[in-house]
């Protein structure tokens, strides 16, 4: 998926792949769960995400927060 494609938003959350850059939509859904602190992230609004890890991460803070370093001050 890109940014001028859309999903389409089916209720509950989604199943998704992580891909550099990209993301496939496995199963269809409205959000996904941040890694590290588990809140709702809309489709439309996830930013941050491991390929690695096959993580979403809701901020900045939860993506330094997965990877062990030190939260900005």
């Amino acid at each position: 998926m890109n940014r001028f494609e859309r999903a389409p938003l089916m209720p509950g959350e989604a199943q998704v792949h992580y891909l550099d850059g990209d993301l496939k939509i496995i199963r269809p859904g409205h959000f996904v769960r941040c890694a590290v602190t588990g809140a709702s992230i809309p489709l439309d609004e996830l930013r941050y995400w491991n390929v690695e890890k096959q993580e979403a991460y809701a901020t900045r803070d939860a993506v330094l927060i997965s990877i062990g370093a030190k939260k900005p001050e």
